[in-house]
């Protein structure tokens, strides 16, 4: 079995990609464990994770496909938050979403993204949101 760490944030498209590029990896769902986290920076209602549209969304994904998930939070620096997770959890394999860009934008990945692939010191799969045909 190997464990995937999914960074989520708010965005629900990019979730429920980045979830079905998981499911979708070698090996049956039984050989996959999946960990959601997601990072709040600014909280003052003071909401968990599960209560997320993005993180339920990718939940439903994986759950759909027969995956063992399990929903992490924490606060402050996402990419920070991710890494660690990763690290105590000794995680496979890391997952964030990427973003488009501006034509700028587009010489460098996110902050966050940029910052797990890094830094991570093991296997980080970027997806993306697929475009609108």
């Amino acid at each position: 079995m190997y464990h995937v760490v999914l960074g989520v944030d708010e965005d629900e498209q990019r979730a429920e990609s980045a979830a079905r590029e998981i499911a979708n990896l070698p090996g049956g769902s039984d050989e996959k464990r999946v960990t959601l986290i997601h990072v709040f920076q600014d909280n003052p209602s003071g909401a968990s994770a599960t209560q997320v549209a993005s993180v339920r969304d990718a939940e439903e994904v994986l759950k759909a496909a027969g995956v063992d998930v399990s929903i992490s939070e924490a606060s402050g620096d996402p990419a920070d938050a991710i890494l660690e997770l990763a690290e105590e959890d000794d995680a496979d394999l890391v997952v964030v979403g990427g973003r488009k860009r501006s034509p700028a934008g587009k010489a460098l990945f996110g902050s966050v993204t940029q910052t797990v692939i890094l830094n991570a010191g093991r296997p980080v799969m970027v997806t993306g949101v697929p475009t609108e045909a």
